[in-house]
């Protein structure tokens, strides 16, 4: 799936959406769950159930991001499935440090 900034998708197989934050260049393979992601516009309500073994859910407002791929995903409604990048789950993206003012 080609990916651009601003498109929202949706997990087939759970309630998860994302808005993509930063896009790779190149296509990538994003699921959830085990199953394909789709753009929001194209979702229907899920029709199977998530892959018992990609259970780890997605957390509301948090950031999903693989620095080295150059892409950054963001959960406007949580779900079951864990998300993934060509086989690989994407891990949420820790905060910045705030300096330390003394």
């Amino acid at each position: 799936m080609k990916l651009r900034p601003g498109q929202q998708v949706a997990s087939t197989v759970d309630g998860t959406r994302m808005v993509v934050v930063r896009a790779p260049a190149e296509e990538v393979e994003l699921r959830c769950g085990g199953a394909p992601m789709v753009d929001a516009a194209e979702a229907a309500e899920p029709a199977a159930a998530p892959d018992p073994d990609r259970r780890d859910g997605t957390l509301l407002g948090k950031r999903y991001a693989d620095e080295g791929l150059g892409i950054e995903l963001l959960c406007t409604k949580p779900g079951t499935g864990t998300v993934e990048v060509n086989g690989t789950a994407l891990p949420i993206k820790s905060a910045k440090p705030l300096p330390a003012s003394d």
